[in-house]
């Protein structure tokens, strides 16, 4: 396929950028950073012309996509102030959505993020192993965002039942270099326990949006995407029990596996995680 890919110039745009190419898709990345001759194009997504212009051609170089993976943001809260991360966020996600949509394209892969789950956990899960089940608990604005724009999506595919998006919550994104700090983790568990102890990774968060560009069907859909395991040596009960007593654990909990279940994008998307921080440290 020709899939533009927003955001590619990122974290985890990077190990997306490289899977899909790898994979023999062409692709180009739609970014505020790079420029042609490192196979980008240079981008406002607060701006809607740009946008639309884009995603339709860029002169000789392509005349438009069969998918869109949009992964540009502002990754976290805290970076900007509030106000500049919901104008920004929100408007660049409805940007491009709008645009795609106009533009034929069909196909939509876009991060969400595991916040939308109620990060970080100050106030209790309702339940470990968290899942996508229950309704969104934004805690911060740019979790709002996110919620707000999986609603968004979500109205979008009633409105063209053709369109197919996929959010994919995506746990805390990390790369092999970033492993060596995770043996220090075991010292104190409240360390993580913002997010359950989660990571995924970058590999694993390419893999996702592949298995999604190839699996999912028309309308939308959320999935969480976490590793298989923790950031903890510790066994996920034990952790569960010691942090959070009063929450209720679903089932039997095996070794360190991941209190994020990604057991949704496993079943319907055949995602399969394959990499793991205890192979590199």
């Amino acid at each position: 396929m020709k899939i533009a890919v927003t955001g590619g110039s990122g974290k985890l745009g990077r190990s997306v950028v490289r899977r899909l190419t790898d994979d023999g898709h062409e692709v180009v990345v739609l970014d505020r950073a790079g420029g042609r001759g490192s196979g980008v194009v240079l981008v406002d997504l607060t701006d809607h012309g740009q946008v639309a212009d884009a995603l339709q051609g860029v002169d000789e170089w392509h005349s438009g996509f069969d998918a869109l993976v949009h992964l540009a943001a502002i990754p976290a809260p805290g970076i900007v102030p509030d106000v500049a991360t919901f104008h920004h966020n929100m408007l660049a996600t409805y940007n491009v959505f709008q645009a795609a949509r106009r533009a034929g394209i069909r196909r939509i892969v876009y991060a969400s993020s595991e916040t939308v789950l109620g990060l970080p956990f100050a106030t209790d899960p309702p339940y470990i192993p968290v899942d996508e089940r229950y309704p969104a608990r934004p805690e911060t604005t740019y979790s709002l965002v996110k919620h707000l724009e999986e609603t968004m999506a979500a109205q979008l595919t009633r409105w063209d039942p053709q369109l197919s998006i996929t959010a994919l919550r995506f746990s805390n994104v990390k790369d092999p270099e970033d492993y060596a700090d995770f043996p220090a983790f075991d010292a104190d568990p409240a360390l993580r326990r913002w997010n359950l102890w989660g990571y995924i990774d970058g590999r694993d968060g390419a893999q996702a949006v592949v298995r999604a560009l190839e699996n999912a069907g028309p309308g939308f859909e959320t999935f969480i995407i976490a590793a298989a395991d923790t950031v903890m040596s510790r066994p996920s009960a034990e952790l569960a029990a010691e942090v959070f007593p009063d929450v209720e654990v679903l089932r039997p909990l095996q070794g360190t596996e991941t209190l994020l279940s990604i057991d949704k994008a496993r079943e319907l998307l055949g995602y399969a995680p394959e990499h793991s921080w205890r192979d590199h440290v």
